[in-house]
């Protein structure tokens, strides 16, 4: 049997990590084994990365409830609880949308709340 060597599959896998690696400084986008840390370590960040900016979005729509509920005489906690006694479901996001878009439709979602609460 013939004997095989990895030449071409060396070569493919290296050109690969330093595509990934273009733009990078220095000699992390042109020698291998530095290239290949760069990228393991970047993709790292890409995964956290991922994660935090779901908790950073849901941060900030529930600072822009809170403000929008101080403008309205009630905090952020009562609120939510009020909502969940008037058993209205809707998203932060939904919420944080109104809050700034749409101030009077916020109010009524206030008055909802505080009626509920009064029960």
């Amino acid at each position: 049997m013939a004997r095989v060597k990895g030449a071409l599959a060396t070569r493919k896998r290296r050109k690969k990590v330093l595509k990934l690696a273009k733009g990078y400084f220095g000699a992390k986008s042109k020698l291998f084994k530095t290239a290949k840390e760069a990228v393991m370590k970047s993709g790292n960040y890409a995964y956290i990365g991922r994660k935090q900016k779901k908790r950073d979005f849901r941060r900030l729509w529930i600072t822009r409830i809170s403000a929008a509920c101080k403008l309205n005489d009630i905090n952020y906690s009562t609120f939510i609880n009020g909502l969940n006694k008037a058993g209205v479901s809707i998203n932060r996001k939904m919420m944080a949308d109104l809050a700034v878009n749409d101030p009077d439709g916020f109010s009524s979602l206030v008055k909802t709340a505080k009626k509920a609460l009064e029960k």
